[in-house]
């Protein structure tokens, strides 16, 4: 019995001091700052996430089939994807290469470029679009100009593809200028040595190492071309894209008729996101 008593106290005296131990551990290790970093990033979260999940949730089932189904509706989520996708290849084209020159190349004034590649991101988006008609218009030679070669910017898709450029361009240019910063400079050097050209050696050596990043950055700049709005709105009311419609349908009918819309939109914006965060783990694991 004495056994047993003494055995049981053992084993009692040894969880208490288990628990004591973990006590300390926590007190030690635990500092105010952790608390306070975790209840900011709860908070955060929940700021992010509780509207965006109470906006998903009011419309019933019923309500999206029935939106889905609307041609309008389908039309504008449409017309946004293809503008968007549309900006992305431009940004495509004309962008890695000005991207591979920030990258690799130090000149006189490459911060200002760099500050210049960034101002679509800081000037607000109803300014870019009074920009952009600014020179589009007929009191402007090039708005003349383009007037006479048939090319339209004000209620045209051909203007929405000019904003959404404007806008997305440099989530583009700088991802992919990141993706050529971090491919060693001395491949490139090797391949010139050998005899190949820089044409050669880009197409050759720097873009097969370099693709996620731009497959990242044509993501991003679809993306950020498909939520935009103030821009679009003064430059093309008309044809909408699903932005536009939203707020067309909140300012005719409220709540109500635009949400439908806007979770639609929030799908898509999603699977844009799944694609970035596939091709962003891709690029981790390969480097």
């Amino acid at each position: 019995m004495k056994a047993k008593f003494r055995i049981s106290n053992f084993q009692f005296q040894r969880s208490v001091n288990g628990y004591k131990i973990l006590y300390m551990i926590a007190k030690k290790h635990i500092d105010p700052f952790i608390w306070l970093a975790v209840s900011s990033s709860i908070i955060i979260i929940a700021f992010i996430l509780f509207p965006l999940i109470e906006m998903v949730a009011q419309p019933s089932f019923a309500d999206l089939m029935d939106t889905i189904k609307d041609k309008d509706v389908i039309s504008s989520i449409w017309l946004s994807l293809y503008t968007s996708g549309t900006a992305a290849l431009i940004s495509f084209i004309f962008g890695t290469p000005f991207a591979y020159l920030l990258a690799r190349k130090n000149f006189l004034g490459k911060k200002i470029i760099e500050s210049i590649i960034d101002l679509p991101i800081m000037i607000p988006h109803p300014v870019v679009g009074i920009a952009i008609l600014s020179i589009a218009g007929q009191n402007h030679w090039l708005g003349q100009i383009m007037s006479s070669i048939g090319i339209r910017i004000m209620g045209s898709v051909t203007g929405i593809i000019v904003v959404l450029t404007f806008v997305g361009l440099p989530f583009y240019v700088n991802t992919v200028k990141a993706g050529f910063e971090a491919i060693p400079s001395r491949l490139e050097n090797v391949s010139r040595s050998l005899g190949a050209s820089i044409t050669s050696t880009f197409f050759r050596v720097t873009f097969p190492l370099a693709w996620r990043s731009m497959v990242v950055g044509l993501i991003m700049c679809t993306a950020r071309a498909v939520s935009e709005f103030g821009a679009v709105v003064i430059v093309a009311y008309h044809p909408m894209i699903a932005p536009v419609m939203i707020y067309e349908r909140f300012t005719a009918y409220g709540l109500k008729y635009s949400q439908p819309v806007a979770v639609w939109l929030i799908i898509v914006c999603l699977c844009l996101f799944l694609l970035l965060r596939i091709f962003s783990v891709q690029k981790k694991h390969s480097t």
